[in-house]
């Protein structure tokens, strides 16, 4: 696994919409810790809960754009699910030693919540 913080981000959109959470946990550090519109979660067995928990919903993620600052990635992606438009979605996360330390979501739930 590269430490590049594009390719950890890369690998952890595809990895989710590919339902693959053996490959979600290794590169989540042992203290992440997520922050988003639907929940939170702390340690990487309450983020993969979550991330099972959207993946039974999502049809599809498609990345739009991907900016990277140093360890910080902040990706723009439209959050498709079989049931509401898709949601464009703001995704910041922070890498650390090749792994996911932090990750911050923030999109507008209602379709989501309403379907």
């Amino acid at each position: 696994m590269s430490n590049d913080p594009r390719d950890v981000a890369a690998t952890y959109f595809r990895a989710w919409q590919a339902r693959d959470f053996d490959t979600l946990a290794s590169i989540l550090r042992d203290g992440v810790t997520f922050r988003g519109p639907l929940g939170a979660a702390d340690g990487v067995q309450e983020c993969l809960a979550g991330l099972r928990g959207m993946a039974q919903g999502i049809t599809e993620i498609r990345v739009l754009k991907m900016w990277v600052d140093g360890p910080d990635v902040l990706t723009w992606y439209d959050l498709h699910t079989a049931g509401a438009p898709p949601a464009p979605t703001a995704n910041w996360m922070h890498v650390e030693d090749g792994g996911i330390a932090r990750i911050r979501a923030t999109f507008d739930p209602r379709d989501l919540l309403a379907s």
